[in-house]
């Protein structure tokens, strides 16, 4: 444990993990932590190991907080020096717990070295199970070549930890599965009330608005949401992302035992495309607000599809001129498809400098629709319709050299404004 890994030795950064892992566990009620420590009281020698080197340094308190102190304190000054008897530690730390006919018992074995001592942890395992002693070990194992996976998958669940991060992460999924035993279903339903719907991503918060987990929704082999385990003390508020998000907050996650939380999210789908064409014109994208509201909720793509709540929305396409949809619903487990016309090229050819705007031409009503560049050739689609072309070279000054034509755009065709 004194050798090198990643930013210092394989000990500092279990002191440090360990202290913050335990840390978090203050306040938590039901449980109690003791602490086994292993190769660190005799001094391994040329050809002299001390294979009973393993001692019970904290044992088991009802004062939670009390022994998180104690616990943290003996880290601290742990001094790695003598060999590893694993399968001794292991049967010892069995035998460590008080009797107790409700508890869930767990043993959280962190090596980074495998049996030194002729032992086999995994006929202590069988042992264990043969007694009927109810012991859920797992083994994090620290920078340890792979071969030796074998050896520590017959004990229990096992962690190979590679760097820091995925220490940390073993750490923290470790202590809520055997710590907490509490677990958290969200139901996505539907309008019927079932909860069918899924694939979506769920970000999790504690109290102090720090972000602890984020799963993507999924729904079991038997079609159910999937239970998640979590440390009740770090989920007080959900939310769920969809389009639009929900949310829930001040959660009550009990421990040990399986919370279910409730969304209504019925879901269906807006499908995006043009006619006649797949995969083309990509620079088109739909804004989707919810009807009656100014905030940009969503940005679609063009020839996609995207689940939303059920409701009614409004949509604003960015062609040119601009679509506005109003009151566009969403149903259930439906599409509902919006569909717009194939948009024509226009080449606007300006030989001199010159101050331009497109206008477009409904029913003799004219609307803004682009002003052009002053000058070089410019490409713009355009969606199907009669336009206006308004313009004044700007060397002149007078009003009266405004000049105007019009134009018609033709899906999938290319019009020219020759040069002006």
């Amino acid at each position: 444990m004194n050798a090198q890994w990643e930013s210092s030795s394989k000990i500092s950064i279990a002191r440090q993990l360990l202290t913050k892992t335990v840390n978090e566990l203050r306040g938590l009620e039901n449980v109690e932590l003791a602490l086994r420590m292993y190769g660190h009281q005799t001094r391994i020698m040329p050809g002299q190991q001390d294979c009973n080197d393993t001692k019970l340094e904290v044992p088991f308190n009802p004062n939670l907080n009390g022994n998180i102190d104690k616990i943290i304190s003996r880290i601290r000054s742990l001094d790695p020096k003598g060999t590893t008897p694993i399968a001794q530690s292991l049967e010892f730390a069995a035998q460590d717990f008080p009797k107790c006919k409700n508890c869930s018992n767990a043993i959280i074995l962190i090596t980074d070295g495998i049996e030194a001592c002729d032992g086999d942890p995994c006929a202590v395992a069988r042992m264990l199970k043969t007694k009927g002693i109810q012991v859920q070990p797992f083994v994090i194992g620290i920078g340890l070549d792979l071969s030796y996976l074998e050896h520590f998958s017959c004990i229990g669940n096992f962690f190979d930890v590679t760097d820091e991060k995925t220490f940390d992460m073993a750490m923290q999924t470790v202590m809520e599965q055997a710590i907490s035993h509490t677990s958290v279903q969200v139901n996505l339903n539907n309008t019927s009330g079932a909860p069918r719907e899924t694939d979506v991503p769920m970000s999790f918060y504690d109290k102090r608005g720090q972000l602890t987990y984020t799963f993507e929704h999924t729904l079991n082999s038997h079609g159910k949401p999937d239970t998640l385990s979590v440390n009740p003390l770090k989920v007080n508020r959900i939310v769920v992302h969809t389009i639009p998000p929900l949310e829930k907050s001040n959660l009550q996650i009990k421990p040990r035992t399986r919370n279910i939380i409730e969304f209504n999210a019925p879901m269906g789908y807006l499908d995006f495309k043009t006619q006649g064409s797949n995969n083309r014109y990509p620079s088109i994208k739909c804004i989707v607000r919810k009807h009656g509201e100014m905030e940009t909720m969503h940005i679609q793509e063009l020839n996609s599809a995207e689940k939303y709540l059920t409701g009614i929305y409004d949509l604003e396409i960015l062609t040119l001129p601009r679509i506005k949809m109003s009151e566009v619903q969403i149903k259930q487990s439906r599409h509902t498809d919006i569909v717009i016309p194939r948009p024509g090229i226009l080449v606007a050819n300006p030989i001199q400098e010159t101050i331009a705007t497109i206008f477009q031409i409904v029913e003799n009503e004219e609307t803004f629709v682009v002003n052009l560049r002053p000058q070089g050739t410019q490409q713009l689609l355009l969606q199907p319709g009669d336009y206006k072309l308004v313009y004044r070279k700007k060397r002149y000054t007078s009003a009266a050299k405004v000049v105007s034509e019009t134009f018609s755009i033709t899906s999938g065709q290319t019009t020219e404004l020759n040069p002006f």
